[in-house]
């Protein structure tokens, strides 16, 4: 069923651009719930748990800050696709490998731990895709790039938290090592998380429906404590 999900999370958010090419607005509105959501459930859940199995606080910490610089060096490459802002200028003719790779890399990372986790981190990430996939294919298609490249981008990018989740659960190295995974990849969606709630805000004035966005999310992971 996970990864189905994953799966079906990318689907979906290409589908809408296909379909209902939904305007920025909405497209903020979106990316604002989801990093509100993802920023509650790593605060709510992953946190208490991650701290809760083991006694060596610092490690955890210190993880936790390695996540956050590695999200930044991946956004690098990536030009911020994580966070819903794509801030590349391409002709269609060279293909942009390492916003693949780093895309790819990021998504792979969000899998690992999910196997490990209730279903709140499954359905955070699940959230977090959607929007990602609706700015993703919009960037593709209007990078004028063939449906072949599209097609095949898309395959991958949404195979790779499925692998995540499978690899996570079947290699020996994740599971002995799923403390220090997971507080890796709080760092992660907390750069990601905050990166969305900032960005989304235009000259920082306060947005009524950007704010219910956010308690939207916010409200939905209190439910379910």
């Amino acid at each position: 069923m996970n990864y189905i999900l994953l799966i079906l999370s990318v689907l979906l958010g290409s589908l809408l651009v296909l379909f209902i090419k939904p305007n920025k607005k909405l497209v903020r509105l979106l990316l604002a719930f989801s990093g509100a959501y993802l920023l509650s459930v790593t605060i709510l859940h992953l946190l208490p748990d991650v701290y809760t199995i083991t006694s060596n606080s610092t490690t955890v910490g210190i993880f936790i800050l390695i996540g956050i610089i590695l999200q930044s060096v991946l956004e690098s490459f990536s030009k911020g696709a994580e966070h819903g802002h794509i801030h590349i200028h391409t002709d269609g003719k060279q293909f942009p490998t390492l916003l693949f790779v780093s895309l790819c890399l990021h998504a792979f990372s969000e899998g690992l731990p999910i196997h490990n986790s209730d279903t709140n981190l499954l359905w955070a990430v699940v959230v977090h895709k959607i929007p990602i996939a609706v700015v993703l294919t919009t960037f593709l298609l209007q990078a004028k790039y063939s449906k072949k490249i599209i097609f095949s981008f898309l395959i991958f990018f949404g195979l790779m938290s499925p692998l995540g989740v499978l690899l996570g659960d079947k290699i020996k190295f994740f599971s002995e090592y799923s403390t220090e995974i997971t507080a890796l990849i709080i760092g992660v969606f907390l750069h990601i998380s905050t990166i969305i709630l900032f960005e989304s805000t235009e000259n920082h004035k306060f947005n009524l429906q950007k704010f219910i966005a956010i308690l939207l999310g916010v409200i939905l992971t209190l439910v379910t404590l």
